[in-house]
């Protein structure tokens, strides 16, 4: 009985030894071929590989510190490795998932370095636009400080210009109509203020910018209304003051126009906005010829109100709290644009107005306007050389003649090469006039005065002895002209 129940027992445990023994033999198969040849499987671990996959674990754990190091050990062990590119990207991907303002100056510099790099790699646009998203995210409200706004704008136009064919360039767009509606907003507010301090030429500076270079801006219509009215006003402020009436007529004019053409522009690209109406009264007044808008304007102006949403009264409260602006009304549709006009300052305002009255004038002539006349013909003789100090020495004077004085109309003088001839008369330190010396090659007459005989003859005796000229004083006062030649 006993034999027959170990019998049994056995039998049971034969097949399941003969299991194990089986599966044991095929684990040992499966381990041996692994050892024999490792890189044969798909699945093999590479060390430069090991070491990324560690580092972006650490990133979803929020270990930046450890990432970056780890990344950093990667890139310095293996610098021909194919995850370098990567590694140096995701440096740059640490510092900007930790935030605050100097990690993301820090993964500025990253992003740069990357694009420096491998500037033609696809990852180069990717970090283009986490550049810009950085200014965009410090970008702060229109009244306040606009330089990570304008970084902002800087940034995300270099990527439309310089990888015009990523597929991030939609977004680029979208982020830079929001940026150029806070400039523009801030630009508006400028001008506004130059208006109610009556400084009109320089709010038509402003806002003669504003509108060519923010054509989306949601108020483009309040701006370019604002521009006629400063205009008109400037025209007004002329009327009132006293000046010539042909001068005063032609820069009423000018500013009057330039109003037309603002209230125009209203009409014709922004036909459906609130401001039409008061564009068209304002042409009416001016008693101006009124445009009518093409049907493609009346659409694109359509497609840009549709497109804005107004904020709602949590999103203002939260607006007002904050920091950030509010780019509930920037628009979703249409080109921004990505290259700057000209701008306009307050003196071109004032250049622009005097050009005016310097144009070509109408059939008829006008008295007050400014010609200039141009010499036709042969070509102008050489210029003569330049007279100089001792050039009197060398050159004949009138009336002298051998050394003797001869009579002439005029008295004249002995010639002095070291002196410059005046139409004054020589004076001593007392005031009293000074005669010329005698000729030394004359003869002296005998008289106990001791004066020229021939010299006196020769004199008209209705002469006025301060009539006699003496280059003392010229010298005297001409010497800084003359000495430099």
């Amino acid at each position: 009985m006993v034999l027959d129940f170990a019998g049994k027992s056995l039998a049971r445990r034969v097949p399941i030894v003969l299991m194990l023994g089986m599966l044991f033999a095929i684990t040992v198969a499966c381990t041996n071929k692994k050892v024999n040849n490792p890189l044969s499987n798909v699945g093999s671990k590479q060390p430069d590989k090991v070491l990324f996959d560690r580092a972006m674990d650490a990133m979803k754990h929020n270990r930046f510190d450890v990432a970056r190091m780890t990344l950093q050990t990667l890139i310095n062990t293996y610098p021909d490795s194919e995850f370098v590119a990567r590694a140096k990207l995701a440096i740059g991907d640490s510092w900007y998932a930790e935030g605050g303002s100097a990690s993301l100056a820090q993964a500025e510099i990253e992003y740069k370095d990357f694009i420096t790099f491998f500037p033609n790699m696809p990852e180069a646009a990717e970090a283009q636009l986490k550049i810009a998203n950085i200014h965009y995210q410090e970008m702060e409200k229109p009244d306040r400080d606009y330089t990570h706004a304008m970084r902002a704008e800087e940034e995300y136009r270099a990527l439309i210009l310089q990888f015009p064919d990523s597929k991030l360039v939609p977004e680029a767009k979208q982020r830079l109509r929001e940026v150029q509606e806070v400039l523009a907003e801030r630009e508006y507010n400028i001008g506004h203020f130059y208006y109610m301090r009556q400084s009109y030429p320089a709010a038509i500076a402003r806002l003669k910018s504003l509108v060519d270079k923010y054509p989306l801006y949601s108020q483009s219509d309040d701006a370019l209304f604002l521009l006629g009215q400063s205009y008109e006003a400037e025209a007004n402020m002329i009327r009132g003051r006293q000046m010539d009436e042909t001068i005063k007529t032609k820069l009423i004019d000018n500013f009057n126009n330039k109003a037309a053409e603002a209230y125009d522009r209203i009409l014709t690209r922004y036909p459906l906005e609130d401001r039409a109406a008061d564009a068209r009264a304002r042409l009416e007044a001016l008693k101006k010829p009124i445009p009518k808008a093409t049907q493609a304007a009346i659409a694109e102006n359509k497609a840009e109100m549709a497109s804005r949403t107004e904020e709602t009264m949590y999103g203002h409260f939260k607006t007002g709290l904050g920091k950030h602006p509010s780019i509930a009304m920037a628009s979703k549709v249409g080109e921004p644009v990505l290259v700057d006009p000209t701008p306009m300052s307050a003196t071109d305002v004032t250049k622009e107005a005097v050009g005016a009255l310097v144009s070509k004038p109408a059939v008829g002539g006008d008295n007050n306007s400014v010609a200039v006349e141009t010499v036709s013909g042969s070509t102008p003789p050489p210029s003569e050389e330049v007279p100089r100090s001792n050039a009197a020495a060398n050159t004949p004077q009138p009336g002298v003649s051998g050394g003797e004085l001869q009579p002439t109309a005029q008295p004249s003088t002995p010639v002095d090469s070291n002196e410059l001839k005046v139409d004054q008369p020589a004076t001593d330190q007392t005031g009293a006039t000074v005669q010329p010396p005698a000729q030394i090659n004359e003869i002296q007459a005998a008289g106990t005065d001791g004066t020229n005989s021939a010299s006196s003859s020769s004199t008209p005796a209705n002469t006025d002895p301060s009539e006699t000229s003496s280059s003392k004083p010229k010298k005297k006062k001409g010497i800084h002209k003359i000495i430099p030649f």
